[in-house]
């Protein structure tokens, strides 16, 4: 099997800092399809879960994955290394309840949540993006 073949064993990380998954899901799969993953997967303990595709980001090597992409066109090459899993973040924006248009009060403000950069590393890597 060629590389862009092999499956990806995924992880997905809370913002609490717990865990879903691994599970393995092919290359052909759609980042719309890992959310509904997640989803379904969601812990029933927790408040605020998302309720549809639209309610989560999903972030992988920096990068908010497009629901229309599939695995395979957002595959990383420094991140993905045959037999390890990868984490993805996945962050929840539930849809606001602000009837004033969505003006965020804010304008430096990320669409979901402040934005910590941390400076890039050494040969040439993405810097990482974290989200809180």
């Amino acid at each position: 099997m060629s590389k862009t073949q092999d499956p990806l064993d995924i992880k997905f990380r809370l913002t609490d800092g717990s865990d879903i998954g691994p599970k393995t899901f092919t290359p052909a799969t759609s980042v719309a399809t890992l959310k509904e993953s997640i989803i379904a997967q969601w812990p029933k303990e927790k408040d605020n879960g998302p309720r549809t595709v639209k309610d989560i980001k999903i972030i992988s090597a920096g990068r908010i994955l497009e629901n229309n992409k599939t695995l395979g066109e957002c595959r990383s090459p420094m991140c993905d290394i045959p037999g390890t899993v990868t984490t993805m973040h996945v962050v929840v924006q539930t849809p606001s309840t602000d009837k004033g248009g969505g003006a965020r009060p804010n304008s430096d403000q990320h669409p979901i949540g402040r934005v910590v950069k941390y400076p890039s590393f050494p040969g040439g890597l993405n810097p990482l993006l974290w989200t809180y």
